[in-house]
């Protein structure tokens, strides 16, 4: 027999030796079908004078392998002689492409039956999901092999039904290897361990696949210690239960555990590196998890998409587009998983110029046309501010599932359109899309955002009456909201007294944000010490109680709430604004901690606005300094506040006719509102805040909120 060195010179030979004297083999038109060459192979099998049935079979398993049944059906029917092995491949060419009524119906046609067409259907039953056709059919076997139990007993576990399984393997009158690992594995999914155990150990003969499904088996239980025993017993280990063990322990929260073994590996697969990464990342070691990325010596797509989702999920997400550019960098094509999560990132900072490069990536790649990235990109725009652009995403589709839906309707009400969210609502119930409960939390946010009480009112009161859904606590705090944010803080409370279920820390924090906008000390008292039952470590509660505290200038109790912060060992986030410019995110904080590397430039800028707001009728408001000071030192403690910073920065950077876009961690204090208003007026620019709460659209000296937030 020739041994050849390569495909190439395989190609090479086969083609002097057919075009010379020898006719094509099957085997040779059976190569270039797993080649995926299949014009090829066709033009091998015409190019044969006496075609044997072999050939026949092997060009017609060639079109199912490349996708196209209606060829393989054509050159079957023109066959002149067929054997059972003809008609199996018809049926399993079927099955591979999921026509499974076409593989029965061939099925029911063939003259003749063996083993191999019995269990090919039932496979295909199997792989379809239609669990109860397939125990039909293996119940009418004629006869059945190891390989029919296997199919069957396979499908029975898939579908969670394993008592029914175990009588099935129970009843076989042979099991191998396959089947003994498939029922450890089945009944490992169901916590049932000690029986595992029992067919592991009875086993004659155990692969490296049984030794790593009962490693996974008990490592997916919890039972870490009881893996690593067996572990390391293990005779060969491969990458496959390195990984299962690894997995086990991050699982669990065992972060060193994992990354001793880790360290221990003799080889470290690129495909075990990438579950470290995630392993680790989802335990909050992130700084690990970037050492082995940053040890790597080979990474694949999954490696970077790892790294960056890692970031995002830990709300890192400057380093997650850091990440990202470097990938761009490098030349590695983003995938899918990579560029979801950078559009996440992007929703989060608030960078539009990198979502449209992320949306541009997705176009050119033909994901843009696909309904969750849809979805996911409208998230994007909206929260970055770009509504339209949104709405036309929007608009394309014409069939909508109800996260599409619903990222519109939260788009609209976080930037106070409440007409807007309201009329998308009822579009989606007229095309006859059923409204869950994120839907309603949407619809009543944008109520509350946009001041529409009695429209709110209606629309939860609907829930239970007309869309048979029950209120949770969710939809509770958006109620609470709506009635705080309009005065209404009796009614508020009354609300949270009738909840039918407990009211938790976000319903009692809608509350205390009413009592904040409305300076109610008395009700903020009581609330706030609700929410420090609820969250003792929660530095919310103490913070609104002092603001409040501050604005009526009861400067002993600021201290006294201050103190108690101190006592109990609870602090405030600092607040902090960023703005993109260049596709890069500039970061500001409060006061002068931590400058920015232009900062004094800024301030200048700040000086110059100044002046032109104060000729507008600026007037820096004091009540929202929350330190009794004097009006000189409450001025500049107001002039340094995060997003001012941002917005000059974004003066100074930005050419005429650009939207400023800034984002804030935390809401926006009124005199920063009252400024930026005037500043947007004064210099005649479109200013977009974001803040911890909703967009505010600032031009031509007014607000999108009208100043109701």
């Amino acid at each position: 027999m020739i041994k050849f060195r390569s495909a190439q010179s395989f190609c090479i030979q086969c083609h002097r030796h057919c075009s010379s004297t020898a006719a094509p083999t099957s085997s040779q038109i059976a190569y270039y079908v797993r080649l995926g060459q299949i014009q090829t192979a066709r033009k091998l099998f015409d190019q044969t004078p006496d075609k044997t049935t072999s050939s026949w079979n092997s060009i017609i398993s060639g079109y199912f392998h490349n996708n196209q049944p209606n060829e393989a059906q054509r050159l079957f029917d023109e066959m002149p002689h067929r054997n059972t092995v003809s008609w199996n491949g018809l049926i399993s060419g079927y099955v591979k492409n999921g026509m499974i009524k076409k593989a029965r119906q061939v099925f029911d046609l063939m003259p003749e039956r063996n083993v191999i067409s019995w269990t090919s259907m039932v496979r295909g039953y199997v792989e379809e999901r239609m669990i109860s056709e397939a125990e039909a059919l293996f119940r009418r076997m004629p006869e059945k092999n190891v390989i029919s139990w296997t199919v069957m007993l396979g499908g029975l576990i898939h579908e969670g039904r394993i008592d029914d399984a175990r009588r099935l393997y129970d009843l076989m009158p042979v099991k191998d290897v396959v089947t003994r690992t498939s029922m450890i594995g089945g009944l490992c999914s169901n916590g049932r361990l000690e029986e595992a155990r029992e067919i592991f150990d009875s086993m004659p003969q155990r692969n490296a696949v049984s030794w790593t499904t009962m490693i996974s088996g008990y490592a997916q239980n919890g039972k870490v210690d009881v893996a690593r025993k067996l572990f390391e017993v293990m005779p060969e280990r491969n990458e496959v239960t390195w990984t299962a063990m690894l997995m086990g322990y991050t699982r669990c929260g065992r972060t060193e555990d994992a990354w001793d073994l880790f360290k221990a590996m003799p080889d470290k697969p690129v495909t075990v590196c990438n579950t470290m990464i995630m392993g680790l990342g989802e335990n909050g070691e992130v700084s690990k998890a970037r050492k082995v990325f940053d040890l790597m010596g080979e990474r694949d797509d999954s490696t970077w998409s790892s790294m960056i989702k890692v970031y995002e999920r830990k709300g890192r997400e400057l380093e997650a587009v850091s990440l990202f550019r470097s990938m761009q960098r490098e030349g590695v094509k983003p995938h899918f998983p990579s560029l979801i999560s950078v559009l996440s990132v992007c929703a989060s900072l608030s960078t539009l110029d990198h979502g449209r490069q992320t949306h541009a990536h997705l176009i050119r790649s033909k994901l843009d046309d696909d309904v969750y990235v849809s979805s996911v990109l409208i998230t994007m725009y909206m929260k970055c501010g770009d509504v339209v652009k949104a709405k036309i995403l929007f608009d394309r589709f014409s069939c909508k599932d109800i996260v599409m839906w619903n990222s519109m309707i939260t788009g609209y009400a976080q930037h106070g359109l409440g007409d807007e969210a309201l009329q998308v609502f009822r579009d989606m119930s007229s095309s006859g899309i059923q409204a869950d409960d994120v839907t309603f939390i949407g619809v009543l946010s944008a109520c509350s955002y946009s001041g529409k009480v009695k429209e709110g009112k209606e629309v939860f009161d609907s829930m239970k009456s007309k869309y048979k859904i029950e209120p949770v606590t969710g939809h509770y705090a958006c109620m609470v909201d709506l009635l705080g944010r309009a005065g209404q803080l009796d009614e508020a409370m009354k609300l949270i007294n009738e909840m039918p279920v407990e009211a938790d820390a976000i319903v009692w924090g809608s509350l205390m944000g009413a009592c904040r906008n409305h300076t109610n000390s008395d009700m903020a008292e009581i609330v706030a010490k609700k929410l420090v039952e609820l969250e003792p470590k929660n530095a919310g509660p103490y913070v609104l109680l002092s603001n409040i505290y501050a604005s009526k200038g009861r400067w002993g109790d600021v201290d006294k709430v201050r103190k108690k912060m101190r006592h109990k060992k609870v602090s405030k986030s600092p607040g902090c604004s960023w703005i993109e410019v260049e596709k890069e995110v500039h970061m500001f904080t409060g006061g002068e901690r931590t400058p920015h590397r232009e900062h004094k430039e800024i301030v200048k800028k700040w000086e110059k606005l100044s002046g032109m707001l104060r000729e507008a009728g600026y007037n820096p408001d004091g009540a929202f300094v929350l330190h009794d000071v004097d009006e000189e030192e409450k001025v500049q403690s107001l002039r340094l506040h995060s997003e001012k910073l941002a917005v000059a920065y974004g003066l100074m950077k930005l050419g005429e006719g650009v939207a400023i876009r800034v984002m804030k961690n935390l809401r926006v204090c009124g005199d920063c509102h009252t400024a930026i208003k005037l500043i947007a007026n004064v210099t005649r620019r479109e200013i977009i805040l974001r803040d911890a709460n909703r967009f505010h659209h600032f031009k031509d000296g007014l607000c999108s909120c009208t100043d109701y937030w």
